[in-house]
């Protein structure tokens, strides 16, 4: 133990003092008076019984004990600043950005957080929403997408396949149901911009050959899809699982049990390989394991 008379501050300002050999310097390095850095090195000094400068008018030189001293105490300290500095940098606040499109952030992101915030409190995530396809991405550390091309780079990870069911609200549904496959020619066909055949490749795999839609409407987000659906403007191809939530609760209804299976699959990306952030990676674990079921 260092004795309770010693300085830290008067051990601080030696090391430095030993290296610029100016009280004047070491002052200005520490932010302190000369006379305050003058009076730590006479303290430690008094504490040693030893003399570790020697002061001259315009100029401080070590003594030969001063200068021993110095080569004993300095990788000490050095040891003892690296390891403040370790555990100062374990309880900083790291931060992870990430994209998505809005409705996969909206529909089962945000429900999967939950435990996040309690299990790595010092992690804050900057969440990023893309509205549609077209938009932009900002650069960020990790980003999720949906593409209907197999994804095979070593920082691509396969989240889930996505497939298409007939809904409409409850109101509808009572209307419709009793009509078969004629029903979706008595009100609007609903259907994202991003697929703008996709009723008619879902008539083409069930052997609806006489389809002839009333009207199409295309939208721009998928979340204007569902909110389409939910508010009876007709009957929407609603993407499941990220919509399985809509179904639970009963604001939608599967009008017929026939899926559109598609190429579509979500995926996770990684855009940064630094090796020092390791907060990049849990966040990658943390979302993988949280769709494991996803997937399934």
């Amino acid at each position: 133990m260092i004795p309770l008379h010693t300085s830290m501050r008067g051990l601080r300002c030696f090391c430095v003092a030993a290296e610029c050999l100016s009280f004047k310097e070491t002052a200005k390095k520490l932010y302190l008076t000369p006379s305050a850095v003058s009076h730590q090195i006479k303290q430690l000094e008094e504490s040693l019984n030893q003399s570790l400068f020697i002061r001259q008018t315009r100029a401080v030189t070590l003594t030969e004990v001063g200068a021993r001293f110095y080569l004993a105490i300095e990788p000490v300290m050095q040891q003892l600043v690296n390891t403040v500095s370790e555990f100062n940098q374990s309880d900083r606040m790291l931060e992870v950005s990430i994209s998505m499109p809005e409705f996969f952030a909206s529909e089962l992101f945000m429900p999967k957080l939950i435990g996040w915030s309690s299990k790595y409190p010092n992690i804050n995530l900057k969440l990023e929403t893309i509205k549609s396809r077209s938009d932009t991405i900002k650069h960020t550390d990790v980003s999720i997408m949906l593409s209907g091309k197999q994804q095979t780079n070593a920082n691509v990870y396969d989240l889930f396949p996505i497939t298409y069911i007939p809904a409409c609200n409850a109101q509808l549904h009572a209307e419709l149901s009793s009509q078969g496959f004629k029903a979706l020619t008595k009100v609007p066909l609903i259907l994202h911009k991003a697929r703008p055949y996709a009723w008619h490749q879902w008539a083409e795999n069930v052997g609806f050959d006489a389809f002839q839609p009333k009207q199409i409407i295309q939208l721009d987000s998928m979340f204007s899809v569902a909110r389409a659906a939910e508010q009876g403007l007709g009957i929407a191809l609603i993407p499941l699982p990220i919509s399985q939530a809509w179904f639970d609760n009963g604001t939608l209804l599967s009008l017929f049990p026939h899926p559109l299976f598609s190429h579509d699959r979500y995926y996770l990306i990684r855009h940064t390989n630094e090796q020092q952030r390791p907060e990049v990676q849990l966040l990658i674990d943390w979302i993988l394991k949280s769709f494991h079921d996803e997937s399934h």
